[in-house]
């Protein structure tokens, strides 16, 4: 029986390392995945089935549906009507960054766009909710995480009072972040007229596809002419302490102007292939949007059915195009080397570069991963503030003139695996206001001395090498 399972483990362990070898596409992965498959025998191999495969080189595991989604954004890149708004840049810095997410995103900056910053649980859904309150045609929702609590159950009042109205409502969440919405939790949206669908539904015919990659964005559009995208998700914890960690902050962007199409386009294709309905590329759905405001504003989305790590790219490039400031917020800063060099470049060329994030996350392995980074960026001068909240939000503003709000953060799952939705605004009005709040949580108090920092306890030092280890698995 042992030379059996010997032999077994033998097998699976080399059949592992072969298509890590052939399908890697990270150094620091491929050894971390190696790693994994020999020291956890039959476990590693498992875990690195179902979280480390890389579906875009890994032939045997590309799925129709990601083929078909692909296919979709190739096919409907700009829908007709919506070339009136589109901005071309006179200097090189934005145009290069616009020019990029064109090509590796599809969507074009749109001018005329009136954009209000949401700062607080009670900013974002009191916005939202008079935007539904106001809805004559469509709502259309999408969260990572619908969790149950008061604010679901306002929704839910809300959508039935809009039914009545003959509102039509539209709902997706994805099925591991809103793990709750099941059975009666969804029945009672689906009874009074809403039409709700989990993306990427877990079930064991599709379990390698659907387990590690999913749709982790956050999205409403209200009768095409209204959208809201940021770092909020449906969950108390943005109104009252629900654990240690307080009152979670976050922020949140209002899009009026004919930015929401490229948003409504981001939810019209999550839902036909959540929801096997038809396309809703109807003009209803996609009104015209005359300019309601100054502000070029462009869209990107994300995902394991990209052909480019779309995210990633457009971090990078906002580093790279940086010339005095780069700001970043983000509860899971664990960018990897490629970008965690373009910084460690930036600050060395002189760009001031600033990093904030929380001192304490709701995930032991995410802030010990993030802290064993810290060491190389304050070794060139960079300046790192750990704020004593929790701060949820996902920013990086560039020059005082550039700022991107959204889902995705600056870690693996957001670059490669998740679905994600930025928003990039072109405005130095809106990158300063949003500037001066990511400074006022800069102080002395909270600022990481180099010196301090590298005269952390042996544990702390060990614990981030070992969270370091796995970061490329987050």
């Amino acid at each position: 029986m042992n030379t059996i399972l010997w032999l077994a483990y033998i097998a699976v362990t080399l059949w592992s390392i072969v298509n890590i070898i052939f399908n890697g596409s990270k150094a620091t992965k491929m050894i971390s995945w190696s790693l994994s498959v020999i020291i956890f025998p039959f476990l590693g191999p498992l875990l690195y089935y179902l979280f480390g495969i890389n579906r875009r080189k890994f032939k045997l595991f590309k799925l129709k549906q990601t083929e078909k989604r692909r296919l979709y954004s190739e096919t409907y890149k700009e829908l007709e009507g919506g070339e009136q708004s589109v901005h071309h840049f006179n200097d090189y810095k934005r145009e290069k960054l616009a020019s990029l997410i064109r090509k590796n995103s599809y969507f074009a900056p749109y001018e005329g766009n009136d954009i209000s910053l949401l700062n607080s649980g009670e900013e974002a859904f009191g916005a939202i909710f008079k935007a539904i309150e106001e809805a004559k045609d469509f709502i259309h929702l999408q969260y990572y995480i619908l969790e149950d609590g008061m604010l679901l159950d306002r929704f839910y009042d809300l959508f039935k009072k809009k039914v009545k109205e003959g509102v039509e409502i539209r709902m997706l969440y994805d099925s591991f972040g809103s793990n709750s919405m099941r059975g009666k939790r969804v029945r009672r949206f689906k009874d009074i007229g809403v039409k709700a669908y989990s993306t990427m539904p877990i079930r064991f015919g599709n379990l390698l596809f659907t387990l590690n990659y999913r749709n982790h964005r956050k999205i409403v559009i209200i009768d095409g002419k209204i959208g809201f995208t940021g770092g909020f998700n449906v969950s108390d914890k943005y109104l009252k302490p629900v654990s240690e960690l307080g009152i979670w902050q976050d922020l949140h962007l209002r899009i009026k102007g004919p930015a929401v199409n490229s948003l409504q386009r981001v939810f019209v294709k999550d839902y036909h292939f959540a929801g096997k309905e038809e396309l809703l590329l109807q003009d209803k759905y996609f009104p015209k949007v005359e300019p309601t405001g100054n502000t070029v504003t462009q869209i990107i989305s994300s995902g394991p059915d990209s052909r480019y790590p779309a995210i990633m790219q457009q971090y990078l490039a906002m580093i790279n195009i940086a010339e005095k400031s780069i700001c970043i917020a983000n509860p899971y800063f664990i960018p990897g080397e490629p970008v965690l060099e373009a910084i460690r470049i930036a600050a060395l060329s002189g760009v001031k570069v600033t990093l904030l994030t929380p001192k304490i996350s709701d995930s032991l392995l995410a802030q010990y991963s993030m802290f064993s980074t810290f060491e190389a960026l304050l070794e060139v001068g960079a300046n790192i503030y750990l704020r004593p909240d929790f701060s949820h939000s996902k920013v990086i503003i560039i020059d005082g003139e550039i700022v991107s709000v959204g889902s995705g953060n600056f870690d693996y799952r957001s670059f490669e695996h998740n679905f994600e939705t930025n928003a990039i605004v072109y405005d130095d009005e809106k990158a300063s206001e949003i500037e001066k709040l990511f400074t006022k949580h800069c102080t002395e108090d909270v600022k990481v001395d180099l010196e301090e920092f590298k005269n952390r306890s042996p544990f702390s030092k060990f614990l981030e090498g070992l969270a370091k280890f796995f970061s490329p698995l987050l």
